[in-house]
């Protein structure tokens, strides 16, 4: 268990940085012609589901949403024993479209790798960029995200969690410190 949390985002600094980041997306594509959401489960997909909302508000057009389980394409798996895999849901085609895949923390790179091989594998994306509420640093492997709701320096042994509230709309962005022994 942590022995400290602190939060790093209540629901209206989450509210600012998801708006925030739209805006930077739509900045980025030049608006949403040819642009598609995927949200990695679990938190990823609530996320992509709230960005698409607001970039339907600024743009009063409906953007593509869909998300993705990665489970299967984990780099971990023989470590990990029974692999609980939930469903993909991407109710469009891939191709040509510029996807911004969204994940609520980004840490070593490792589920943004399996997401990217899940991605190529259902379609050919003109583009893929990454989207996170979070990013914490210690990468393992070289990725980097193009939208960013807030850099936050951490230790390896701490935790990020995203909080939601009863409507399943992201709440707070709490970071847990382990516990001193």
């Amino acid at each position: 268990m942590a022995s400290g949390q602190t939060i790093l985002l209540d629901s209206a600094g989450v509210n600012r940085a998801l708006t925030r980041i739209a805006h930077e997306i739509l900045e980025q594509n030049k608006g949403s012609k040819n642009l598609a959401l995927v949200g990695i489960r679990s938190g990823g997909d609530t996320l992509s589901k709230e960005l698409a909302k607001i970039i339907s508000r600024i743009e009063q057009v409906d953007v593509p949403c869909g998300s993705i389980d990665i489970g299967l394409y984990r780099d971990d798996l023989s470590s990990r024993g029974t692999v609980k895999v939930g469903p993909t849901d991407i109710p469009f085609n891939l191709d040509g479209l510029s996807i911004v895949l969204v994940d609520d923390v980004l840490f070593t790179g490792r589920t943004i790798r399996a997401a990217m091989d899940a991605l190529m594998d259902l379609g050919r994306p003109r583009a893929i960029q990454l989207a996170v509420l979070i990013d914490r640093g210690h990468r393992e492997l070289p990725i980097r995200a193009d939208f960013v709701g807030r850099n936050v320096p951490t230790a390896k042994e701490e935790k990020v969690d995203l909080i939601f509230d009863d409507n399943n709309c992201a709440a707070e962005v709490h970071l847990l410190k382990p516990r001193v022994k």
